[in-house]
């Protein structure tokens, strides 16, 4: 159990530290949101450059999309390094992957564009078009990294039969890659022939229930035996 829980602690931090990649990516991959200053009675103003737009909810998508192809990896790659984990590592998949969701919206805001708007406009100009800063309004998007990494080892660990036991009668467990089967041994309760292993016990048949008249019937009557009389005394 302590070598489980070293182990999860590992990936816990790994994960998390891997959340710097998905920061830099989402800072790559994710769309601008288009700003730009003006003075209006002195006054600096920043306002966005296309309000139809929906830059900023591309933003938070391609944090998503990042974070549960992250999650599915992760949960890949700690599937093949170690199979036969229990919960510990279930629960590593999840805190490493909320920590490592923190850690990539700090990087990613961190890489993005200044903080302060109304310096940057300024900066740039009146009337001039620029970035604006990082942000993640959908904060629901944390969870996607968790999310997909915990429900993509548990789809693994249930197709590879891992931790998961049929019992069809024999005594023995039987485990397939791909899904788990019945034993062909003992389909339809019947021991095939050639197979290895203990069978599972035939089930016999019921013997035929009749009526007692026709019970009464089948057997012969005393009188009936030959050799005996059943005549007057005398």
């Amino acid at each position: 159990m302590r070598t489980e829980v070293r182990e999860a602690a590992v990936i816990a931090v790994a994960l998390a530290l891997g959340g710097a990649l998905l920061g830099v990516l989402w800072n790559w991959l994710a769309p601008s949101v288009p700003l730009v200053g003006d003075v209006m009675d002195g006054v600096w103003v920043v306002y966005s450059a296309d309000t139809e737009g929906e830059q900023s909810v591309g933003v938070d998508g391609t944090f998503t999309l990042l974070a549960l192809a992250f999650g599915v990896v992760s949960a890949v790659l700690v599937f093949l390094a170690r199979r036969r984990g229990g919960v510990p590592l279930v629960v590593a998949l999840g805190v490493g992957g909320l920590l490592g969701s923190l850690l990539a919206w700090r990087v990613g805001v961190w890489l993005g564009p200044a903080q302060d708007v109304l310096a940057h406009a300024k900066d740039v100009g009146k009337g001039v078009t620029f970035s604006a800063p990082m942000k993640l309004a959908a904060k629901g998007a944390l969870l996607a990294w968790s999310f997909s990494g915990c429900w993509c080892i548990w789809g693994l660990r249930r197709c590879s039969g891992l931790g998961i036991r049929s019992r069809w009668g024999t005594g023995r467990t039987e485990r397939f890659g791909s899904c788990l089967r019945r034993p062909a041994s003992v389909r339809g309760g019947v021991a095939q022939p050639g197979a290895t292993g203990a069978a599972a016990p035939t089930r016999a048949a019921p013997a035929a229930r009749l009526p007692a008249a026709a019970l009464a019937a089948e057997q012969p009557r005393a009188a009936d035996q030959p050799g005996d009389y059943h005549g007057p005394a005398g």
